[in-house]
This record gives structure tokens, sequence and C-alpha cells, in this order.
């Protein structure tokens, strides 16, 4: 894989870590600032919701500037945002920051979905996509750890302030490392934006958003709520948390990286054989969570099941989407934070339940068996290879 794509993974993992940092500093934010944990919360959703309409609005707006000066902007804006947020007293201000931080990164996001793609031959999307993904689960192994230790020593505004640090590099490869491109529109001899959102009538890449969208609402659902399950139910102690969101991590990029040699070639393999495995491992764990080492076992089974599948999904969002070059990544990058902003609300509304902390499970696991049950129909295509889209 050529150097360029490990430079973005970088900003990836920066903006990953800024993503999923905010679960341990919320306490310490609203009493900094003065605000209920409630609305702390609100950070969270903020981003969210900035990622899902941020990455169709910006890889519009974003498609007539080059690929290079469109990815350094986006990495300068989210650095910038994390700077103000660490420096701010108002909660408003930090509010807004999340929001324009979300905003860039869904927009770094799908420009760097598309500019992968034109990095490698076209039969190797899946692995260009394995190795952009794999910025997100190192943040998950190493980030977020980090963060959060760094926010318990030094307080919440040093963990952005180092988000703000780590975007620097990442900046000053991109500009070294990503090849100047010509403006990317229909000028260029590209298609125009119109026919570019004219695909998003194929229902074959609607079908391949949906799975997309429904295996990573499964992810998230369990992901978000992890933690009472490791401290209530398997009844461990509060650094297990940690080690658990390490093992997840860890297993979603031993996943994202299996999945990325397979996901162009043998799709329909990792899909036949992972989702099946994927359905049954979430209500497993939800019935053996009392069982540390059981669970602690399956929450790294899950992840890397959990990430090969998604990862294949979202490959072949963009090859659905192959005649669609400068959006195609804003299709995969909004299938995926649908799941990750729809996932967790579906698993909070089961927390009042009978099924109690276990509930985010069996959520998963009934996300999971939606997505196999669209896509049984489709099996003949789905395994197609990566010349092949879903029809």
């Amino acid at each position: 894989m050529p150097l360029p794509l490990y430079l973005l993974a970088l900003a990836v993992f920066a903006m990953g870590t800024s993503e999923f940092m905010l679960a341990g500093l919320l306490p310490d934010i609203a009493s900094d600032l003065d605000v209920p944990v409630g609305t702390a919360g609100t950070l969270t959703s903020a981003f969210a919701i900035g990622m899902v309409v941020g990455a169709p609005l910006m890889a519009g707006l974003a498609r007539t500037w080059p690929g290079r000066s469109s990815l350094f902007g986006f990495v300068l804006v989210f650095s910038a945002a994390h700077a103000v947020g660490a420096a701010t007293t108002s909660f408003p201000i930090l509010l807004a920051t999340r929001v324009v931080a979300a905003l860039a990164n869904a927009g770094f996001l799908a420009v760097a979905l598309t500019t992968a793609t034109t990095l490698v031959p076209p039969g190797r999307k899946g692995r260009a996509l394995a190795v952009l993904l794999s910025g997100t689960t190192v943040a998950t192994i190493a980030g977020v750890p980090g963060g959060s230790v760094l926010g318990t020593l030094l307080g919440w505004r040093a963990t952005f302030w180092a988000v703000t640090a780590l975007c620097l590099p990442a900046a000053i490869g991109i500009l070294a490392g990503i090849p100047a491109r010509r403006a990317r529109n229909g000028t260029a001899g590209g298609p125009a934006l119109r026919a570019e959102l004219a695909r998003l009538k194929s229902p074959r890449l609607l079908r391949a958003m949906l799975l997309g969208a429904l295996v990573n609402a499964a992810t998230f659902a369990s992901f978000t709520f992890l933690a009472p399950v490791v401290t209530g139910t398997a009844g461990l102690g509060e650094l297990w948390i940690s080690v658990a969101l390490v093992l997840f991590g860890a297993g979603s990029l031993a996943g994202v990286t299996a999945a990325g040699r397979l996901s162009d070639q043998r799709p329909g393999l990792v899909i036949a054989a992972g989702g099946p495995l994927l359905l049954i491992g979430w209500p497993a764990t939800a019935v053996l969570a009392g069982e540390p080492a059981a669970l602690l076992a399956l929450v790294f089974l899950q992840g890397a099941l959990s990430f090969a599948v998604g990862s294949t999904l979202i490959t072949r969002v963009l090859y659905a989407a192959a005649g669609a070059p400068t959006m195609a990544g804003s299709y995969a990058t909004a299938a995926l934070n649908v799941g990750a902003t729809a996932g967790p609300l579906i698993a909070a509304a089961t927390l009042g339940t009978a099924a109690g902390d276990l509930g985010p499970l069996w959520a998963s696991g009934l996300l999971v068996a939606g997505a196999l049950l669209v896509a049984f129909p489709l099996r003949t295509v789905i395994a197609g290879r990566s010349g092949e889209a879903l029809r």
C-alpha cells in the first residue's frame, strides 16, 4: 500500500480519538463548565449529527477543489476547532466547536475515502479502505485510553490540546505525500454533481448503504454501553473498562486488516462466514457477560467480526457508487455515521427494559439479524468480485 494512505490513516487516528474520547471526559467537562452531565452529553450528539449531515454537504462543497487542498483544509479546521474548544470557558462555544469539528471530520473522511481509491489499482479498494479505517481502530486501542489517562492526570483541556497537536504532523504529511491533482469536478471530465447525486436512486447503492448502516449500528450500540456490562454484570473494577475497550479495538484492527485482503475479491466469503458468527456473538456475549473471561474474549471476537463485516459492506458502497467519483466517499461516510448515531439511540431505549445493562447486546443481535435478512436475497450479488456491485 502506498505511503499516502498511511498519512491519511494518521489523520483518521486523530479524528477517531476525538470522536470517542468524550465518553470518559464528560463528568470533568460538566464540572469545569458548570453544566449538568446530561447537558455535557449533548457534545456527543452534536458531533454525531454533524458527521451525518457533514459527509454529503462537505463533499459537495469540496468537489471543485483539488483533493490535497481539501484534505489539508479539513485537517486544519479540525485542529483549530479543538484549540478553541480547549481554550474556551463557555459551554455553547465548546458545543459549537464540536459541530465544526464534526463537519471537518465528515468532509475529510468523505474526501479521503474517494482519494484512497485513486491511490490503488481499481480492484484494491477494500485494501485501501482497511488501511484508512485502521486509523479508527488504533484510536480505540491507543488514542482513547491515552486520552482518558491524560484527561485524568491533566484535565480534559489537555486531551483537546493533544488532538490539536496530533493533527499537525498529519497535515504536513498530507501536503508532502498526497499527489497534487486538478479540481475534481465535472468540468475536468467527470460527471456533474446532479448526475452523482442521481446515483442515490440506485437500489444497489441504497441496499449497500443500508447494510453498512445496520452493521455499524449494531457495533456502536454495544460499544457505547460496554462499560456498565463490565462493571455491573461481570463485576469487574473500573480499570477493566479500559481493558475491554482496548480488546475491542484490537479485535477491530485484526478484523479490518483480515477483511481488507478479502473484501475486494471474496466479499461474499467475509459476509457469509462473518455475518452469522456476528449474529450469534452478540446474544452469546449477553448470556455469558457474567463470566469475565468469556466476556473479554467475546469483546475481542465481536470487535473483529464487526469491523470485518462492516468494512466489507462499506467497500461495496464504494463499488456501487463508482459512477459518483467525488461523492462516493460521502455516501460511505453517511452510511457509517447513520449507524453510529442510530445504534446508541436504539441501545439506550433498551436500558429501561427487563434486559437492563444487557439490552444493548440484544439490540445489536437484532440489528445484525435485520442486516442478514436484507442481505440474504442479495447473496449471489454480494459474492461478486471487485468489479461487481449490489444489484
